[in-house]
């Protein structure tokens, strides 16, 4: 009666092995809903990864109220990729785990706060980059090497550089941030780098040999055999329905005859929650076009699949179950069955994830 997410393991952890076999400096991310498996479990698979040998010294978090639950499964260091900031939770990590967290600097002046409140502190100075996220520009990069200097008990681990998602080399990029970190004189030569591709990743060591790079990946390794993942909804009923018939919190009425079906998995679960894609091709622009077709008209399709075919919604998922149209002919599930269930994971709640 859950919304499931069932792992093949042995395909699954194969993946885990080969991709951090061929990333020197693997960091893996856990953040967030961990990807859909939790932040706890990553952490403790990023654990395994570090026993089998295959490195993996180090995790990134999103933010710092997610320490305290990769902490007590990781032993390694802890990297926040939120930015440190003079107030919040920022100021209230454990002290028993401050000694491995490396915080992320973006401006010059949280780095003298920082360093002021806890001067043997554990940092990386992150570079604005083309994204406009967060970050120090050329200028005020150099200008912290006076404050790096000033605070010999502080700990410099490197410069970050979170690079867009957007297709296309980032190596230019990359070359001119690596060029102002030589020109700054700071005490470092660590790149911590994220959405490159495995070939840039092999051309910018060549190009940098002297340098060490840490490429912070969560969605390829996590997610990057999605064959070895499926997600299932539980049937909960089955009614049939002749046309007109009223079903529903809002009272709706039948289209056609055919059967309701009432399915584990609704807004709780973040079915039915939608997120900006990001994606313009004209095909994506036009499926858009067509999902507001259907809902102006009172018919959406939803992500649970029977016989490959998304189904319809009946009506807006509710909290923990949905309820989705069947006409005549379609095969009728039984109650107990499984149906597959398209989603988008790192925006999905499962009630259950079940490693084979």
């Amino acid at each position: 009666m859950s919304l499931t997410l069932t792992v093949d393991g042995e395909r699954w952890r194969g993946h885990l092995r080969a991709v951090a076999h061929a990333t020197p400096g693997l960091v893996p991310v856990v953040k967030g809903n961990g990807y859909g498996f939790t932040v706890g479990r990553l952490a403790r698979k990023a654990q395994w990864l570090h026993d089998q040998g295959l490195g993996v010294d180090t995790i990134a978090v999103g933010t710092y109220d997610e320490l305290p639950h990769v902490a007590r499964r990781f032993g390694g260091d802890l990297v926040v990729l939120t930015p440190w900031r003079p107030f919040g939770a920022a100021l209230e990590v454990d002290p028993a785990v401050a000694h491995r967290v490396i915080h992320t600097v973006g401006r010059a002046s949280d780095l003298e706060d920082l360093l002021g409140r806890q001067p043997d502190a554990r940092f990386v100075l992150e570079r604005i980059t083309s994204m406009l996220r967060h970050g120090l520009s050329a200028r005020e990069l150099w200008s912290t090497a006076p404050i790096v200097a000033e605070h010999r008990s502080a700990r410099l681990e490197g410069v970050a550089l979170h690079l867009p998602l957007a297709q296309g080399s980032h190596l230019g990029e990359v070359s001119r941030h690596v060029n102002d970190l030589v020109a700054s004189g700071l005490p470092t030569t660590t790149i911590w780098v994220s959405h490159l591709t495995r070939d840039e990743l092999a051309q910018l060591r060549a190009a940098y040999p002297d340098f060490t790079i840490r490429p912070r990946i969560g969605t390829d390794l996590w997610l990057g055999d999605r064959a070895a993942l499926r997600v299932s909804a539980t049937v909960l009923d089955v009614h049939a329905v002749e046309r007109g018939d009223v079903f529903g919190y809002r009272s709706r009425t039948a289209p056609k005859s055919g059967h309701i079906l009432v399915v584990s998995g609704g807004t709780a679960h973040g079915i039915g929650l939608e997120a900006p894609t990001g994606e313009s091709s004209i095909r994506a622009r036009a499926a858009t076009l067509a999902r507001g077709g259907l809902d102006a008209v009172g018919f959406v399709r939803s992500p649970f699949s029977i016989d490959g075919k998304q189904r319809l919604f009946a009506e807006p998922p509710h909290m923990q179950a949905s309820m989705l149209c069947l006409p005549h002919g379609p095969r009728v599930p039984d109650v107990g069955d499984e149906i597959e269930v398209r989603v988008r994971f790192t925006a999905t709640a499962f009630d259950r994830v079940r490693v084979d």
